[in-house]
């Protein structure tokens, strides 16, 4: 971990529970919308919507850094752009985790400069409910130098928009590799440290936007058995740092032996809990009716259990073709 960065953090946490409120508890989960990586051009006519708090945008490691040390940011200033004269909040997802073959959206300096390593790792991705598996990359965050060019970028973000987007969201912790043949340079410690230093890295960028870290599974743990997720929410609790995950899926077993409990636990203490449906949410059938989840299901799960105060809704949600109530 870069110095200074734990130094940084009490101060942030002064200030960002107050500055970026969502207000009122009773009217929590606010709804976002997924934009994925379309942006808000892309949003029509749910920026007119009053049911609609704000919206979450992907952006890729390589769009943000097209060349070393040389930042593009000029997608992100036209989405806070639109959301502001929307009067919508904006979050921001900062991708380095992809989710198909073809998609290497590292920077190029990463991929060919032998200081990285290759910078990104093979891994496999369960895209839902009945859906063939499929495989993509992860950003070899395990890999010091690799992670301090991250974090470069994180710094960078951090000038130009802290206090101006609603929030900044990492990915999620999991990924899915072949435990008998690792990527070069991985150990379950190593990548566990890592992810702990990005979030410490960003909560420092953004000591005024609130930081969110994505959470579902750790590789080489099940059921907390290295106390990886455990260790977490301390740390998300003690840095003051707001966790939340790809997938509200009520009561799956999966998940109830990884995150949820945890999320249930110590949603009080976290500063945020902000919760996804994205695409492959919608394809799990709710075992009590053999039919998907309901947005009232979905949303009673979501606040009840896991605590949320914002859940970040895919676009393609059956009640955004109604018209808001």
């Amino acid at each position: 971990m870069r110095r200074g960065v734990f130094r940084l953090l009490a101060c942030g946490a002064l200030f960002a529970s107050g500055l970026m409120s969502l207000g009122s508890a009773a009217a929590r989960p606010v709804n976002f919308i997924f934009l994925g990586g379309e942006g808000l051009a892309s949003a029509g006519n749910l920026l007119k919507r009053p049911d609609i708090v704000g919206f979450q945008v992907v952006y890729s490691w390589r769009q943000l850094e097209p060349q070393k040390d040389h930042y593009d940011f000029s997608a992100i200033d036209a989405d806070l752009k639109r959301a502001d004269a929307a009067h919508k909040k904006l979050f921001v997802q900062v991708q380095d985790r992809f989710f198909s073959r073809s998609a290497r959206n590292v920077p190029e300096y990463l991929l060919h400069d032998p200081a990285y390593h290759g910078g990104l790792a093979p891994q496999t991705d369960h895209a839902g409910e009945g859906r063939p598996v499929g495989h993509g990359w992860v950003t070899r965050q395990w890999d010091p130098a690799v992670r301090d060019r991250f974090q470069h970028l994180l710094t960078a973000l951090g000038k130009r928009f802290d206090g101006r987007i609603y929030g900044l969201n990492l990915p999620e912790t999991a990924f899915d590799m072949d435990e008998k043949h690792p990527p070069a340079g991985f150990s379950c410690d190593g990548y566990f440290h890592a992810e702990l230093s990005n979030m410490a890295a960003a909560r420092a960028a953004f000591p005024h936007s609130h930081v969110v870290q994505y959470v579902n599974f750790w590789p080489c743990e099940w059921n907390d058995s290295r106390h990886y997720m455990s260790r977490l929410f301390a740390f998300a609790i003690q840095h003051h740092i707001g966790l939340g995950g790809p997938d509200v899926v009520p009561w799956r077993k999966t998940q109830m032996k990884n995150s949820y409990p945890f999320f249930h636990a110590d949603h009080d203490r976290l500063p945020l809990v902000a919760m996804a449906i994205q695409g492959p949410t919608l394809t799990y059938t709710d075992p009590k009716t053999g039919k998907p989840f309901t947005r009232a299901a979905i949303t009673a799960f979501a606040t009840d259990y896991l605590g949320a105060d914002i859940l970040f809704w895919t676009r393609a949600a059956p009640w955004l073709k109604q018209s808001p109530q």
